[in-house]
This record gives structure tokens, C-alpha cells and sequence, in this order.
């Protein structure tokens, strides 16, 4: 990415071993992120460009003299950031912390969106996925790289449970995979805030129960009235901007938590005097999506969730420019890329 709205296919060095804990991964799909669309939207020009893509499935072909835990020939899934599995931060589950860590495509590190990629601190990043390259499950094996991590994390920080009642704010990819998670983690009602029928239709495939098209204030009444006056136990906040935000604070209820996981475009947080007096909890963050991928892998593997279906337009490189254009503009949720 050259700036906003510039998107283009380079030709650049051949990725590469370069430390004895590296791994060294041919891509066989990737995914362009609803993330990936703030700098495309706002980026200032760049004479040398930025690597783009953080969501990767892959085969080993090489392995550096101090990996252990994947070889050449396995087929792997990277989450959205590396990590070595070892630090203090990674051992208490919070690798987007990690000491020795850091994100695709910044120093001297290849990014997701290309033929090949050098994977820093492979033993602590790397999953091996018990399929081959080609497995129909690929699409939602590739959503534990981000997405269904990201809607988990979400639910998790909001603590949805039996019996309680999660809204989720957001009818993107991360929202859709918030709805996947909410069913999962036993939500009674789950409402989506959303008004593109298309994803509308799939949440209540995914298992949301009532659909809120409204915005700002109408958006509000309409969720307390149907959650008996009082708001949502558990709310999960998948966009980011200040309206989501605000409506996310202002339709949980006394006691309830809202967990945060779109990319805040605000410097601070709204509504801090009414849910401070409503003890609200405010919680969340970037997922440790390394952290969900064996608990997760097994429902996808067994086919109890279907996140992939997220996934509504394939593309190969050549494509990924028009891809970005697509989701900007709300022509496809979420982009996959097979180079």
C-alpha cells in the first residue's frame, strides 16, 4: 500500500531464512482484514509502500536449525501477530504482548498478502492443521488467524454465558464471527446491530436471534426494548468508530460488560460518568488470537461453527487491489486470496 486508495502488486525479494527460529511458509490462502481498510482509507503517501496482510495459511518449506515444533511439508496457520510462546505475557495467554513479538510486515518481515512469507519465532506462532492444503475447510481454518479469534475475544471480554443476552454492534466479519462466538459460549438472545441484508441474513444463520438496523439513539431504544427495558448483559463492540462505541456503552445494562475489539478510532473512551455509575465493565482489545487457536480449531475441524462463510468473494494477487475497492465499498464482506 502506497497510500490511501493505492494498492499495488510488487515484485520483491525472495522471503528467506534468516535466524535459526525462523520458518519459512509458501502461502496457500490469505484474507484481506476490515482492519486493513483504515489506512486504505487514510493513509498518507509513501514512496516505498507498506507490506499489507496478517491472516495466512500455509505450507513449511524450510525451518531454521532451532525449530522444533513444525517442519517442511506441514501446513500451518499464523495469527495475526508472531510471538515466541515462551515470554511471560505469552505463558499467561496474552500474545499480542509478547516480548520478542511483533506484526507482519514491519521490520525486515514479509507480510500475508504474497506468494511467500519469513515467519519470525516460528515454534511460538505457528499451529500445524491436521488437513491438507487443499481441504474444503480452509476458508474457516483461515478465520482462526483473526476473525473467529477476534469475535471470541470479544465475547469472552464481554462474559457472554448461558442465559444471558450479548448485542452485537457491527455486521462485519469480526461481528459476524461475534454472533459464531455468542452461540457458542451459550448466549439466550443475540442481537446484531447491523443494516446490510446480505449479513444480516448470514447472522441469523450464525444464530442471532433479533436484528437492530437502527442507528444512535434509535438503535438504543430498539435494543432496550427488546431486552425488557434494562440493555444486554454482554455487548461486543466490532467496529471501532465513535458512534459504535457510544452505542455499544449505551445499551448494556447495570452490571453488564461490553467487550471491545474494533480498532478504536477515537482517542478516548465515551459515556465514562453514566456507565461508571451503572458499573459497567469496559474490557478488550487486539485477540490473542494464538491463544484461541487449539480451543477454536476442533468445533471448525468437526464442522460445529462455519466462520469461513464469512468469506464472500476469492481472489489471487492480481486481484487484491479491486478486493480492497470491494470491501471499502460494502460490495463483499471479507476477501479471500488464494496466490
Amino acid at each position: 500500500m502506497f497510500g490511501a486508495g493505492d494498492v499495488r502488486i510488487e515484485n520483491v525479494p525472495d522471503a528467506h531464512l534468516i535466524e535459526p527460529t525462523d520458518a519459512l511458509v509458501r502461502i496457500t490462502r490469505a484474507a484481506i482484514c476490515g482492519s486493513d481498510l483504515w489506512p486504505y482509507q487514510t493513509m498518507e503517501h509513501s514512496e516505498t509502500g507498506r507490506r499489507m496482510g496478517h491472516e495466512f495459511i500455509g505450507v513449511v518449506e524450510a525451518v531454521g536449525a532451532e525449530v522444533r515444533s513444525v517442519k517442511a511439508g506441514d501446513v500451518v496457520v499464523a495469527p495475526f501477530l508472531y510471538s515466541d510462546g515462551t515470554c511471560v505475557f505469552c505463558r499467561e495467554g496474552l500474545h499480542t504482548s509478547c516480548i520478542h513479538g511483533g506484526r507482519w510486515g514491519g521490520d525486515d518481515v514479509d507480510a500475508g498478502q504474497g506468494e511467500a512469507v519469513r515467519v519470525p519465532e516460528a515454534d511460538g506462532t505457528l499451529v500445524v492443521l491436521p488437513v491438507g492444503a487443499d481441504d474444503a475447510l480452509m476458508p474457516s481454518l483461515l478465520t482462526l488467524s483473526d476473525v473467529m479469534g477476534t469475535g471470541h475475544h470479544a465475547a469472552l471480554a464481554a462474559r457472554v454465558g448461558p442465559g444471558r443476552t450479548a448485542a452485537v454492534v457491527g455486521d462485519g466479519a469480526v461481528g459476524l464471527c461475534g454472533v459464531i462466538a455468542a452461540r457458542r459460549l451459550g448466549a439466550e438472545q443475540i442481537v446484531l446491530l447491523g443494516r446490510h441484508p446480505d449479513r444480516i441474513a448470514l447472522a441469523r444463520e450464525f444464530g442471532a436471534t433479533d436484528i437492530v438496523s437502527e442507528r444512535g439513539d434509535e438503535a438504543v431504544e430498539r435494543v432496550r426494548e427488546l431486552t425488557g427495558g434494562f440493555g444486554a448483559h454482554s455487548v461486543l463492540e466490532c467496529v471501532g468508530h465513535g458512534l459504535s462505541t457510544v452505542t455499544a456503552l449505551d445499551i448494556v445494562r447495570p452490571g453488564g460488560a461490553v467487550g471491545r475489539v474494533g480498532l478504536p478510532q477515537e482517542e478516548s473512551i465515551p459515556e465514562s460518568l453514566p456507565t461508571f455509575f451503572r458499573n459497567v465493565t469496559i474490557s478488550g482489545g487486539p485477540a490473542p488470537a494464538r491463544a484461541y487457536i487449539e480451543e477454536l480449531l476442533p468445533d471448525v475441524l468437526e464442522g460445529r461453527i462455519e466462520p469461513g462463510r464469512v468469506f464472500d468473494r476469492v481472489t489471487d494477487l492480481d486481484g487484491v487491489p479491486d478486493g480492497y475497492r470491494a470491501m471499502n465499498e460494502r460490495e463483499a464482506i471479507k476477501v479471500l486470496i488464494e496466490p
